[in-house]
């Protein structure tokens, strides 16, 4: 009796990884055997790095956040306990794009933040 593979299945199984290799450069997107073992990778590296770009947003938000304070007489830290003190609570996304494109009404922000400090710093 003949040897049955299951040739559908298999075919199926194998285009399968090359669709996702689609558009690898020369055996990575041709041959099974590379295709596999560059989409795996390709997978791996895709699940760490959407953690890293969460990282990555943050530190330049806060970045712009800072250069935005300094021009205005004051360090991340304090704005940011400022901030907290005027029960201002807008995400660093928000106050980084606010600094950047809608430099008005980032400074009324920081001028909460520096009343709010100021009246901390008497009442303590």
């Amino acid at each position: 009796m003949p040897r049955a593979t299951n040739s559908p299945a298999s075919r199926k199984r194998r285009k399968r990884w090359l669709a996702k290799a689609k558009g690898f450069r020369g055996a990575r997107s041709k041959l099974y055997r590379y295709a596999k073992d560059a989409v795996f990778k390709a997978q791996t590296w895709a699940y760490r790095d959407r953690k890293t770009r969460k990282r990555n947003f943050r530190r330049l938000w806060i970045q712009r956040i800072s250069a935005g304070v300094r021009e205005r007489g004051l360090t991340y830290s304090r704005f940011i306990e400022g901030l907290a003190a005027a029960e201002v609570e807008l995400d660093r996304k928000v106050l980084a794009d606010l600094a950047v494109n809608d430099p008005a009404a980032f400074g009324a922000i920081v001028d909460q933040a520096k009343a709010a400090l100021e009246k901390k710093a008497q009442s303590a």
